[in-house]
């Protein structure tokens, strides 16, 4: 049976050596009196109990089970309403919530551990809450006073749920196409009509009330995606006095039935004529959506990295434990029949790589809540105009490079097992099938790759990216930096991905298609840099302290010369696919393919 126990001794080490967020909390007002290194260290402990005991054991069964679609309602497997009143009695749907209106105000660099404990335990059940968490940001950022004080308190507590209404079934990743009306009424608020499909937790019976946030037209509106506004739809009204009143005419028409996330509903909703409330301005609703689309968009790279952790620490175990074969140089165990599989170099080969991509993962999803952090707390607006410049940098990189690595490293944990990881009881096929997804949704991870490489290097002439680099020189040149074993390869590396992308700016202002040709593999050369960054810093910590804990340093700096030596120069073949250029892409007609 497969178990799920949180890394908490290397999440400190990310949180508390490697970016001293103490410190940091320290110097911003809006967090110094809420949380340091002890209540994080609380707050992380406590997660790691309701993960691991509460959480991860209703995965398998819940996979099993299903959601179930009957007359219209959804119900959840067998345990998952239990688990979910324990887990929001324990304040965990408001964690990073804000204070005014009953969250905790943890800082998110805390929130993304949590997080991946969540995933790493059961992808399911993290869902119903990681689309509130998103709600509540988009409604606290732009809802009126009245939304804010009617919903939030309800949805922090998670007595309430929140969903996220986009896609429509002949509307995916182009929001300009989508077809749901919004009509005024005399009382102020919307009429909607329309169908959105691919809704997570759009019905369950987890909670009293589902607050949907939709995407819809206003009769007057323009076309494309300017003439786009954001609702709020609850299932059922509510009275003036916060108690719930009668059932809005939005309805589930089915769910789907999937490869993964089985415990998960995802619904059809139809809204027929359902009461809604304008959330922000007119027409400015895909600006106001992105406030939730970002933050499910660093939730669900996460999702890859919880995922990768749960496999992970189960195929060492079975490394461990499996008898086949003796090692290269002779028996390492010859009392036994045979040695553990893990003295074989081809099952180390999987093993460090999965524990390589998932520890600078966690570094890096460590490294962007830092970012999101000092840009919504920092009072000095250049620290925080950086800040959020290096959000809109990472943020599709942490999507895509989280999920697409995830997976690699879900499938080497399925294939240290052998002919058990195609089996289910072990768990780890569970683990590719719903690692899967997090590629697709929440903007498919080609579309991250445009955007970082359209909008967020060609669009403004490689800004951002200078910023990063002047960060990553900066850490090699400060006393931190000096003299680790790993700054000439970082600087290679960051090299490279500054030449390709001055190339790519020249390609892009003649070659229509060169953006669409070049930008996956651009987004893994940089996400591979970004790791590079990453395990330099871990690095250089580790050799510091390593007396105080050979064990533990020691292997960190092992797993980084494993990342320096055998992932990094991965770049080499990304960089020649880049330069390679979009024609061998058109070589055929439609017809031909």
């Amino acid at each position: 049976m497969p178990e799920f126990n949180a890394p908490l001794r290397d999440m400190r080490f990310v949180l508390h050596e490697v970016f001293d967020a103490p410190s940091l909390w320290a110097r911003l007002p809006a967090l110094s009196e809420t949380v340091d290194a002890d209540t994080a260290d609380a707050i992380l402990e406590e997660a790691a109990k309701v993960t691991g005991q509460l959480i991860a054991p209703l995965s398998r069964s819940g996979d099993e089970e299903g959601a179930q679609f009957e007359a219209g309602a959804v119900r959840t497997p067998a345990g998952f309403k239990e688990a979910y009143a324990t887990y929001i009695d324990g304040g965990w749907v408001g964690l990073a919530g804000n204070p005014a209106y009953g969250g905790l105000g943890m800082p998110k660099m805390l929130a993304v551990q949590f997080e991946e404990m969540l995933y790493g335990a059961d992808s399911s059940f993290a869902l119903y809450s990681a689309l509130t968490s998103g709600a509540c940001l988009a409604i606290d950022a732009h809802a009126s006073e009245e939304l804010k004080s009617t919903y939030l308190p309800r949805l922090y507590s998670g007595e309430w749920a929140g969903t996220m209404c986009l896609t429509e079934p002949h509307s995916g990743s182009d929001l300009g196409l989508l077809r749901t009306r919004a009509e005024p009424r005399a009382d102020g608020s919307y009429a909607l009509t329309g169908t959105k499909i691919f809704i997570t937790g759009g019905e369950q019976d987890l909670t009293a009330n589902i607050v949907h946030l939709v995407l819809a037209r206003l009769p007057d509106a323009p076309p494309g995606s300017r003439g786009i506004s954001l609702f709020l739809v609850p299932k059922f009204l509510v009275e003036a006095d916060g108690s719930l009143g009668a059932r809005n005419p939005v309805h589930c028409g089915s769910i789907e039935h999937k490869m993964g996330i089985k415990a998960s509903a995802t619904c059809v909703m139809n809204f027929d004529g359902a009461v809604g409330y304008l959330v922000g301005e007119p027409n400015r609703g895909l600006a106001a959506m992105f406030t939730m689309m970002n933050y499910e968009r660093l939730s669900i790279g996460i999702q890859g990295i919880g995922c990768a952790e749960a496999s992970y620490q189960n195929a060492v175990a079975y490394a461990r434990d499996r008898l086949q074969g003796r090692a290269p140089g002779g028996a390492a165990a010859p009392e036994k029949s045979a040695d553990p599989i893990i003295v074989h170099a081809d099952v180390r080969r999987m093993l460090m790589t999965m524990k390589a991509l998932t520890e600078g993962g966690r570094a890096f999803s460590t490294y962007v809540g830092q970012q999101l952090d000092l840009a919504k707390f920092a009072e000095d607006d250049e620290e925080r105009g950086a800040a959020e410049a290096m959000v809109a940098l990472l943020t599709p990189i942490a999507k895509a490079f989280f999920t697409d690595t995830g997976l690699e490293s879900c499938i080497h944990g399925q294939q240290v097992f052998g002919g058990h990881g195609y089996v289910r009881e072990w768990g780890q096929e569970q683990l590719v099938r719903d690692a899967r997804i997090a590629q697709i949704y929440e903007g498919t991870n080609g579309i991250q790759a445009l955007d970082l490489l359209g909008r967020k290097l060609v669009a403004n002439r490689g800004a951002g990216l200078r910023q990063f680099a002047a960060e990553v020189r900066a850490f090699v040149d400060s006393p931190d930096g000096v003299g680790q074993p790993f700054g000439d390869e970082l600087l290679d590396a960051l090299n490279r991905l500054e030449a390709v992308s001055d190339w790519l700016l020249e390609q892009a202002a003649d070659d229509p298609a060169a953006v669409g040709a070049a930008a996956v593999d651009y987004l893994h050369l940089f996400g591979y840099v970004a790791y590079a960054y990453m395990w330099a810093r871990m690095a250089s910590v580790a050799e510091r302290r390593r007396a105080d804990d050979e064990a533990f340093y020691g292997a960190k700096l092992a797993t980084a010369q494993f990342y320096f030596s055998r992932l990094l120069p991965r770049i080499h073949s990304l960089e020649a696919a880049i330069r390679a250029g979009s024609a061998s892409l058109y070589g055929l007609g439609a017809e031909q393919f």
